[in-house]
């Protein structure tokens, strides 16, 4: 069984003390890639760093939306810079974070925009972070995707990272064309309607992801998350498809593989 984790944060420093020792751990659970993606400049600086060291590490780069606080137009011209590196993948992690205040909304959006006009030109896929932000996100990209996008993205725009939205949201995303990336709480107990969404995502626009070090599947809960424990939520939503987990392991493999053009 192979799998790819297409969002953890690898370069975080809770994971300094033992890093080659967590990947070590994903190779063997089948997990034999791993898309990390940047918040500002300094770690998109070491994301393309880290897939230098790691042969099955690939990356984003981008500013978080909290990160946007001193975001300036010659901010994108050190991300193209960056993007053309190899195995930069996808710009992100991009979008609007309503729920903390650490920048402006109208600053917040600039920058995203910005930026999805940079994912636009160099014709790679985004990676959105929405959070309690879920009209303001679907206002922009729709319009982003409906303003044109070039030929290679119209059918790999991005992907909603650890999406958790509401059904209409998720609605709106797939209407033009995007994935939907799960991860941990799909697990949790109490998220019964995160599974109803998860149910009924089209196979061929659904991803696993960890976002480690945050939210950790169950029954890893509490923990420190990690690649390895993607599994997990592939075995969720194996049994919410009625699929076998072999079967959800690789159509999501190939999603991702599709979306991110990553070699098979």
């Amino acid at each position: 069984m192979t799998l790819i984790d297409t969002h953890c944060h690898i370069n975080f420093e809770r994971y300094d003390q033992d890093r080659d020792a967590v990947i070590q751990r994903a190779i063997d659970a089948g997990v034999t890639r791993i898309i990390n993606p940047a918040i500002d400049i300094p770690t998109s600086h070491a994301v393309i760093h880290l897939t230098q060291q790691y042969p099955g590490m690939f990356c984003a780069v981008g500013i978080h939306p909290n990160s946007t606080a001193d975001f300036t137009p010659e901010v994108i011209a050190e991300l193209e810079a960056l993007a053309h590196m190899p195995k930069v993948v996808a710009i992100g992690e991009i979008g609007l974070d309503y729920h903390w205040d650490k920048s402006p909304k109208s600053i917040q959006q600039r920058a995203f925009q910005a930026q999805l006009e940079l994912a636009a030109k160099l014709e790679l896929p985004v990676i959105i972070h929405n959070r309690e932000a879920s009209n303001d996100v679907m206002d922009i990209l729709e319009a982003w995707v409906k303003g044109g996008l070039p030929n290679r993205l119209k059918d790999r725009p991005g992907v909603m990272h650890s999406f958790s939205a509401p059904v209409q949201t998720a609605e709106r995303a797939l209407s033009i064309g995007f994935y939907l990336g799960f991860t941990g709480p799909i697990t949790y107990k109490n998220a019964d309607d995160l599974r109803a969404i998860a149910r009924t995502i089209p196979q061929n626009r659904i991803l696993v992801e960890t976002d480690g070090p945050f939210l950790t599947p169950h029954p890893y809960r509490g923990k420190r998350n990690e690649p390895a424990y993607v599994v997990h939520i592939v075995d969720r939503l194996a049994s919410l498809h009625q699929l076998p987990t072999e079967q959800v392991a690789h159509i999501t493999t190939q999603n991702a593989e599709r979306l991110f053009q990553l070699p098979s």
